[in-house]
């Protein structure tokens, strides 16, 4: 087993990533919303798994900075789908709950890592 494999916040991110894809593959969104969507949650869990195969905690904040980045694109992105009624509150609202807490997840890690 990967380090990161033991870490919640991967596994959050993982389960996110599958429920992106799953809401990808029964709608319709435009292609470059998508490709950016899926980009972004799929960033998340990628940048923590490579983030704790580095040696140092400054390389290690970094990836775990970008991955943090990469939540609050997705949530930018469901706003947007949501604004524009391609997305039901229910699912805006769950999926914004998810990435707040990954969010607070990752900063933990990166601020524990100053």
């Amino acid at each position: 087993m990967f380090d990161f494999q033991k870490l919640d916040v991967y596994q959050k991110s993982k389960n996110f990533c599958k429920e992106i894809y799953s809401i990808l593959d029964e709608k319709n969104f435009d292609r470059v919303t998508n490709d950016q969507l899926r980009r972004a949650s799929f960033s998340i869990m990628l940048n923590i798994a490579e983030g704790t195969s580095r040696f140092s905690n400054k390389d290690r904040k970094n990836f775990f900075v970008i991955a943090r980045g990469s939540a609050f694109e997705c949530f930018a992105i469901l706003e947007y789908l949501h604004d524009t009624k391609e997305i039901t509150q229910q699912v805006f609202m769950e999926r914004e709950q998810k990435l707040e807490e990954i969010s607070k997840m990752l900063f933990g890690l990166i601020k524990n890592l100053c």
